[in-house]
């Protein structure tokens, strides 16, 4: 099964401006109806985010499927003591060493053994802070040919990625219907079966 890369979280203030554009609600709304469209019919690659990771779990147990066999979880074990109760329900976490009292020495580690995977095909990016940009800066280097999917209208660092990938209309710009944007962008059909 092709895997999709998901780099989201929700903006903070005090890391850059990117909480200025971002709309928490539609982030939330964004990640979900990916991983609704997604969910067992690719796999799910990620890193683990106190925002996004609960909300994975929820998709997988309101869709029933077997996670396991659907995403795969990062976490740096930098952050072990700050891991949401979720990680504790995946069976397949990949926990990544981390570089002793480091923490951005840790993260690079983490994406560096999460976006070096051989089976992404795509990567989708909503909403986020710095995060997002170096993700996305590692991903095109990994994967030069893969697909590229910035949503732009839940704001954050994903709007930014996305004027700078050259989506410039109003309409594009602002474009909540996300169901409709990952069917179609992704390719994956609203009848595909799910594994």
């Amino acid at each position: 099964m092709r895997a999709i890369f998901l780099s989201a979280s929700v903006p903070i203030a005090g890391r850059g401006n990117f909480h200025e554009s971002a709309n928490p609600f539609l982030i939330l709304c964004a990640v979900r109806e990916f991983v609704t469209a997604a969910l067992g019919r690719r796999t799910i690659v990620w890193g683990g985010h106190p925002a996004i990771t609960p909300m994975i779990w929820s998709v997988c147990e309101d869709l029933g499927v077997n996670y396991s066999k659907a995403v795969v979880l990062y976490q740096s074990n930098f952050f072990k003591d700050l891991y949401p109760e979720e990680n504790q329900r995946f069976g397949n976490v990949v926990y990544v060493d981390a570089v002793p009292g480091d923490r951005d020495a840790s993260l690079l580690r983490m994406r560096q053994a999460m976006l070096s995977r051989d089976d992404l095909s795509t990567a989708v990016f909503i909403g986020g802070m710095e995060g997002v940009l170096a993700e996305y800066d590692l991903f095109t280097q990994f994967h030069p040919d893969a697909k590229v999917l910035a949503v732009p209208a839940p704001g954050g660092a994903a709007l930014q990625l996305a004027k700078s990938l050259g989506v410039t209309t109003e309409t594009d710009l602002q474009d909540i219907d996300f169901t409709k944007l990952f069917h179609t962008a992704l390719g994956i059909l609203p009848n595909e079966k799910r594994v």
